[in-house]
């Protein structure tokens, strides 16, 4: 496995991200919000006492209101459509910004798959691992198969894990920028789903102004960025709203190949139309359950040959 599949890296660069000047809120507007989120780290760090002994349901209920009033006090707001299954499930999203990690804690409070350095981040590695992540040294790709096997086990405990399979955040445009190639979901981690027959739910992670409804890169975290310089325009954001759509649960038949299982993730989360692919049936897609109007697709066994995909629909990916 090359170093380049191992550590894959996106095109976008500072080209993709907003120009300087643009209107945000008043200096003393952005104070509050870093006063406000540097609370809420606090309080994280708090947690990390507390959850490792509150039952499971109690756990991801703090967890799920931590990082909706994180979001909040950030001045972001969330809308969340689709509706997630109330069980166990590899939930699988595209990466644009750390913002991610609240938004996707917010829905659906899942253990984490992230990349070693985390654990030495200040409070928030305290978090991650007071929440359970799963941390892989992508520095060491003979790991890989003990880490699929960690979360095939997680899996099937019954609880539900998130990964972000790009392995690298990307600006978020679609249809696609000149600035890529992105690489995809890469699918070693669709292996654990398929050893725990669990199904797979792509989330469609992006960002907008609500005042005009465009995609913004405000919030995205690129290339060469810095952290302090990425916070630091989403606190200066004004009408910030960061979408997650639940797209159609995948559930892979036994032996599925992960290829096609992430091919067909990818094609619910970017819009893709879906590739063909030889061999035998590999999936159903099924409706999740949700609300009138929400987004939802559905689908039914793929006949030999092909795959079945929904039509609408700082993390870490692992190549395979």
């Amino acid at each position: 496995m090359s170093a380049e599949l191992w550590r894959p890296t996106a095109g976008c660069g500072p080209d993709c991200l907003p120009g300087e000047g643009r209107a945000g809120v008043s200096p003393g507007r952005q104070v509050a919000r870093l006063v406000g989120v540097l609370g809420m780290l606090l309080a994280g760090a708090g947690l990390t006492v507390l959850l490792p002994v509150l039952p499971a349901a109690r756990r991801a209920a703090v967890l799920r209101a931590w990082a909706r009033r994180t979001a909040g006090v950030l001045g972001v707001r969330l809308v969340v459509r689709g509706r997630l299954p109330r069980r166990r499930a590899l939930l699988v999203a595209n990466h644009v910004s750390w913002l991610d990690v609240f938004a996707v804690l917010a829905v659906a409070p899942a253990r984490l798959l992230a990349k070693r350095e985390v654990r030495s981040w200040p409070v928030l590695g305290l978090l991650a691992r007071a929440g359970g992540t799963v941390f892989v040294d992508r520095s060491r790709p003979r790991d890989l198969p003990r880490t699929v096997a960690r979360l095939a086990a997680i899996l099937r405990a019954g609880h539900p894990v998130t990964v972000f399979p790009e392995g690298t955040t990307w600006c978020g445009i679609v249809p696609p920028a000149a600035c890529r190639p992105r690489r995809g979901f890469r699918p070693a981690v669709f292996q654990a789903a398929v050893d725990a027959g669990a199904p797979v739910v792509p989330l469609r992670i992006s960002y907008r102004c609500a005042a005009t409804g465009a995609t913004t890169t405000t919030a995205a975290f690129l290339g060469d960025d810095t952290l302090w310089r990425s916070v630091r325009r989403v606190l200066a954001a004004r009408d910030l709203v960061v979408d997650v759509a639940v797209t159609a649960a995948l559930h892979p038949v036994p032996g599925a190949d992960r290829r096609v299982l992430a091919r067909a993730a990818e094609s619910a989360v970017h819009l893709l139309p879906p590739r063909p692919a030889a061999g035998r049936p590999t999936l159903a897609v099924l409706d999740p359950v949700a609300p009138p109007g929400s987004v939802a697709a559905s689908g039914s066994m793929s006949a030999p040959g092909s795959v079945a995909a929904p039509a609408v629909g700082a993390g870490l990916g692992l190549a395979a």
